[in-house]
């Protein structure tokens, strides 16, 4: 089953047009990284060197990731990430 990663609709054309991804990993981190194997370039749309970028919020069964250990929180199959990216206008 692996852990399901919710993609937004404005990087779905990086994700193949798909809306949701199976991946693995024991952590975020590892699964943006198997994430990346499969869609080159995605994890840079939402990490620099130093984390998660601050435009982006990943969500981990709706728990924001940054009030947990960020990249390095465990995961487990059957889990679901979802990434949001920051929306501006006015």
């Amino acid at each position: 089953m692996g852990v399901i990663v919710k993609i937004p609709t404005v990087l779905r054309e990086a994700a193949g047009g798909k809306e949701s991804l199976a991946t693995r990993g024991r952590t975020v981190g590892e699964v943006l990284d198997h994430l990346d194997s499969q869609c080159a370039g995605f994890r840079e749309r939402l990490c620099d060197e130093e984390g998660i970028r601050k435009a982006v919020s990943i969500f981990l069964n709706g728990e924001d990731v940054r009030f947990l250990a960020g990249l390095a929180t465990p995961v487990k199959d059957g889990d679901e990430l979802s990434i949001v990216p920051a929306l501006a206008g006015g």
